[in-house]
């Protein structure tokens, strides 16, 4: 059990993620967070902030004078703290849904104020890839930008979906930091720069994430689930029926090895090794967890786990150091687990077996057949040579049901299936599925429809229990079937058409690697074949699109309207074949039109924009002035003119209102279009990979910066040349 060593009660609530611990002064830390008035507490036990005049201030009738307050007048969406600057103290960086703040605390001072189109929703520093500066990364509307200590933007890139969650791990061990960025379309990626060298699907919107040890880091998800991945391969998840708040990399029980700490919103938090998930420690809070920090915050010279809850109490953990004799080292006591487990599933085993025999001996005054039907039917013995087998094909849409792919799952003789169990991640609710037939429908073969949202590959982990009709008993099969990536899609009618969009690109590779290559990934009926030339004519069954793949030596052509298909179909060869660079030409009018008439919206909504500020602005300065007029007839004791400029300050105040609601609903079809155009970007850069990728998308970013509208459209057909 965590035992804390100091706690400290705040008189303010704290909103959940937006948490921060920082070194304001260079020396002494001070815990941050944001409120829900817009204003961000700066908690300074050490009272090492002297400068006045600035947005910071001391709330004279707080009981708590180390607590100060920073007004930003915008709905908080990120709180972070971090140097960037030469003096070594950190800075506070506080984001919203429009702008960007670097405050210098220990002047009371700005660093820099942005306006970021994108909006902040996440934020961290450090050093990315090759740069020798540090910068602070945010994570907005399908984009990351790194921001110097100028306030420039000296890195950005754009991401498939809204950002959640970033961190800094030198992924490779190359000696640079990539960047780990997770989005709301359930995917993770590993960026070294601006270019893209891994990607992780998983079940959820990824909620946070953080650098552990080494190559390893740390994730959560909305569902509940939290884990660890070391690279690509995942050590341990776990599920709970609560959230994540948030999770943090901490080395509770003073091993040498950080510990996963996850604060939830039931206001618990657990400490969990990251080789097992195992709990080693844990605590719980009264309220929802708001955050995780570290630092020495009584100033013992060793840092102490900080945890804060939403209603402002904070509480500090050492780490526990072990007094007890040396024990076991981590890898015996795993082993040790491993094998205790077994023993116990042997011992189960064996106890059904010993619940056989007995009941066997029960019936020796049968007759032998009847005998033979019990120990067949009722202790669930079997054939020895019973056999499971299973296979996928493609079901198109019907009356009841839409195009889905039927696993088939049969035995090779009379004993029946009493149900099946299916583990696959991304297509069942609660990622496992159960089919457990009627009693008059129980058969020796069992038919599962699978309906996978998107072309991804999916293992399939099928449990089958098989006995006969009367069985008490049954044997469990395990199997593991990977359902290919392009799984729902069958041969085109001869009748359809070409379809007229295309992408284009030389490959230097046999025309044979990629029929193997369409053989592993599509669930076809019958073989591709091909020598010289390879011609491939399919429908999507999703959406009903053609997609003809065309192939000769040194060149490949993807003839397809759904640019979104052509990309994944890029990227799956290309890391199939390990091609590290490929630039491409598209052909997509269709996808041009949407993009030519969603930027001419987001032209039209910043005129809009520009319009109503000028409005409010002048409204503002017409109220100043009315509340004087107003104020003054007072105190002349004209109170009829009083009356008027009230009269009028009512009016002018309510038309101020409308104002501002339009300027919302323009700013929220704004944020959309400009989420529209960072994922425009993203679904023509998977037209190419490597390098190619990575200046297109820098071309397209400066071709909007000069809003050369027609450059950006000669970027998307042709690439950068």
């Amino acid at each position: 059990m965590l035992v804390p060593i100091y706690t400290i009660k705040l008189s303010q609530k704290i909103l959940p993620r937006r948490i921060s611990l920082g070194k304001f002064d260079g020396v002494h830390p001070n815990i941050v967070g944001a409120t829900a008035a817009g204003k961000v507490f700066v908690h300074n036990p050490f009272q090492s902030i002297t400068s006045k005049g600035g947005r910071l201030i001391t709330d004279s009738g707080n009981t708590m004078p180390e607590l100060s307050y920073l007004n930003f007048g915008q709905q908080i969406s990120a709180v972070h703290a971090g140097c960037i600057t030469d003096d070594k103290k950190d800075t506070l960086f506080v984001g919203s849904q429009t702008h960007f703040l670097a405050y210098d605390v220990f002047n009371n001072a700005d660093l820099f104020y942005n306006e970021t189109p994108d909006g902040v929703s996440t934020i961290i520093h450090g050093y990315v890839a090759d740069l020798d500066i540090p910068l602070v990364f945010t994570g907005g509307n399908c984009s990351i930008t790194g921001w110097g200590k100028t306030g420039n933007d000296d890195f950005w890139t754009v991401t498939g979906d809204n950002v959640q969650s970033l961190a800094l791990l030198d992924y490779d061990q190359d000696g640079y930091n990539e960047l780990i960025v997770g989005s709301e379309d359930y995917e993770i990626r590993i960026f070294h720069g601006d270019e893209m060298i891994a990607e992780i699907t998983e079940t959820e919107s990824v909620t946070n994430i953080v650098p552990i040890n080494d190559t390893k880091f740390g994730y959560s998800l909305a569902n509940g689930t939290v884990g660890i991945y070391d690279r690509m391969s995942r050590y341990w998840r776990i599920k709970s029926k609560n959230q994540a708040v948030s999770i943090f990399a901490f080395d509770i029980n003073d091993d040498g090895v950080q510990e996963l700490i996850t604060g939830w919103s039931s206001g618990k938090i657990d400490a969990r090794t990251e080789r097992t998930g195992e709990v080693v420690q844990k605590d719980n809070f009264n309220a929802p967890i708001a955050g995780l920090v570290a630092g020495d915050y009584r100033k013992e010279g060793r840092d102490q786990l900080i945890s804060c809850s939403v209603e402002g109490e904070i509480r500090g953990y050492s780490s526990i150091v072990k007094e007890t004799k040396p024990e076991t080292t981590t890898a015996e006591q795993n082993t040790l687990r491993e094998l205790n487990q077994r023993k116990n599933n042997l011992l189960m085993e064996l106890k059904n077996y010993s619940e056989n025999i007995k009941a066997g001996k029960d019936v020796v005054n049968v007759s032998q057949n009847a005998a033979r039907d019990v120990d067949g039917q009722q202790l669930g013995i079997i054939p020895a040579n019973t056999q499971l087998q299973t296979s996928l094909a493609v079901a198109t849409e019907t009356d009841s049901l839409p195009s889905h792919v039927v696993l088939y799952i049969g035995t090779t003789n009379d004993t029946v299936i009493k149900a099946v169990m299916i583990f696959a991640e991304g297509i069942f609710n609660g990622e496992s599925h159960v089919i457990h037939p009627p009693p008059n429908m129980i058969s020796n073969n069992v038919s599962v429809p699978i309906f996978p949202p998107k072309d991804v590959p999916v293992d399939l982990h099928v449990k089958t229990f098989v006995g006969h009709k009367n069985s008490t008993q049954f044997h469990v099969f395990e199997l593991s079937r990977q359902l290919p990536r392009f799984s729902l899609y069958v041969p085109a009618p001869a009748s359809m058409k070409k379809p007229t969009s295309n992408v284009s690109c030389p490959i230097n590779e046999r025309v044979n690697r990629l029929v193997m290559w369409a053989n592993q990934n599509f669930l076809l009926e019958e073989e591709v074949v091909g020598d010289e030339k390879l011609s491939m004519k399919l429908v999507a069954l999703r959406s009903g699109v053609p997609l003809f793949i065309n192939m000769e030596p040194g060149n490949l052509s993807i003839n397809c309207d759904d640019i979104d298909l052509a990309g994944d179909l890029v990227q799956a060869i290309t890391t199939s074949f390990n091609i590290d660079d490929l630039n491409s030409t598209a052909h997509y009018p269709q996808f041009i039109a949407f993009f030519k008439e969603v930027l001419q919206k987001v032209n039209d909504y910043n005129i809009v924009r520009a319009k109503l500020s000028a409005e409010m602005a002048d409204n503002s300065n017409l109220i100043r002035s009315l509340i004087i007029r107003g104020e003054d007839c007072r105190l002349m004791g004209d109170m009829q003119g009083m009356k008027q400029a009230y009269r009028k300050l009512y009016s002018v105040n309510r038309d101020l209102i409308d104002e501002y609601n339009i300027r919302c609903n323009n700013h929220k079809e704004l944020m959309n279009c400009l989420k529209i155009v960072n994922q425009g970007i993203t679904r023509a850069a998977r037209l190419r990979c490597g390098r190619p990728k990575t200046e297109f998308i820098s071309a397209c970013r400066q071709a909007l910066k000069e809003n050369d509208i027609e450059k950006l459209f000669k970027l998307i057909e042709r690439g950068v040349q």
